[in-house]
């Protein structure tokens, strides 16, 4: 992610800021990718500290895609829905840099259902996922104390907010990407047929989950052609925001990345993957020291390598490659 300036004193704003250490109140604005003064604030600031500018019935973009909040009678569902909408317009700010639902993309737009395990009427089921446009997240799992559980009992440790938010819209970029029967071709070949009955498939991998081996980025990723493209996908976009957000702070090793180096304009994956994959293997040794987890603890096959190769190809381009 970059760090902007603020419009008045030139001083350093990060991505959720709702003013600059001068005082000065600002609003992001997802087509220029700035932080401005002179925009309306979106309906949902003061309640879950939206900082982007409204557009459509008072809201920014991002909040306009939520068709669903959490029940809002459960008092700590408030916290967990602001949290949740701050990793959406994260993912949603990153995928605008490839032109992703901005004005120049006349695709449609995903509708996101935010979901609590916890309801004013007692506990509830909520199972993540996606379904014809429809993406559905539970909002308790940004509770650090619920994720840090779940990490260690499913064994996922990018199990994230921000990850599911990644995981669950490239299920609709494929849904979006679909409608270009060449996509369809060359995903088929690289990924396998999609056609494979999904719940057979995940009845299979959950009674006995697959190793990624040489061919998949993780045991998920097994499961079907979906999930591979999912899971790759998801990770694809960690890459990209890892190194543009080395970029951002200055970090560097001798081999790149330069001042002013923009990964989201970089059409050679293999650079991008090659830069990320290094400087996360020098914050893992930085990490050490301080005796934390790796910052990215994944082995990048060949084949692995292939697969995000085609990802990137057909996501920096929505408007030539989705047929609309």
């Amino acid at each position: 992610m970059q760090i902007f300036a603020c419009p008045t004193c030139s001083r350093a704003v990060y991505f959720d800021n709702t003013r600059c250490r001068c005082g000065q109140s600002v609003v992001f604005d997802p087509d220029s990718q700035s932080m401005r003064i002179d925009g309306a604030s979106c309906g949902n600031r003061e309640q879950i500290a939206c900082n982007w500018i409204a557009e459509e019935a008072g809201l920014c973009r991002s909040c306009n895609l939520t068709e669903t909040v959490p029940d809002l009678g459960a008092e700590e569902n408030i916290e967990l829905w602001a949290r949740t909408e701050a990793a959406k317009r994260w993912m949603l700010a990153n995928l605008a840099r490839w032109g992703w639902f901005t004005p120049r993309d006349p695709g449609d737009r995903p509708q996101f259902k935010l979901l609590s395990e916890q309801t004013a009427a007692g506990e509830a089921d909520v199972v993540m996922g996606h379904a014809n446009g429809l993406i559905t997240i539970n909002v308790t799992e940004a509770s650090e104390s619920m994720r840090a559980e779940r990490q260690e009992t499913l064994g996922e440790l990018y199990r994230t907010m921000l990850g599911h938010m990644r995981h669950e819209m490239a299920h609709f970029l494929h849904l979006r990407l679909s409608a270009n029967p060449q996509f369809l071709s060359e995903f088929r070949n690289l990924f396998g047929d999609e056609r494979e009955d999904y719940g057979e498939a995940l009845k299979r991998h959950y009674a006995d989950p697959g190793v990624p081996g040489q061919t998949h980025i993780t045991s998920y990723a097994t499961a079907h052609a979906h999930e591979d493209w999912a899971e790759t996908t998801a990770h694809l976009l960690h890459l990209v925001d890892l190194l543009d957000s080395v970029v951002a702070t200055r970090l560097s090793l001798p081999e790149g990345p330069r001042p002013g180096y923009d990964t989201y304009r970089e059409e050679d994956v293999e650079h991008i993957i090659t830069l990320a994959v290094d400087t996360a293997l020098a914050i893992n040794h930085v990490n050490r020291a301080m005796d934390l987890t790796d910052l990215y603890p994944f082995v990048l096959t060949q084949t692995v390598r292939e697969k995000l190769a085609f990802v990137h190809k057909w996501l920096h381009n929505p408007v030539a490659h989705t047929g609309t």
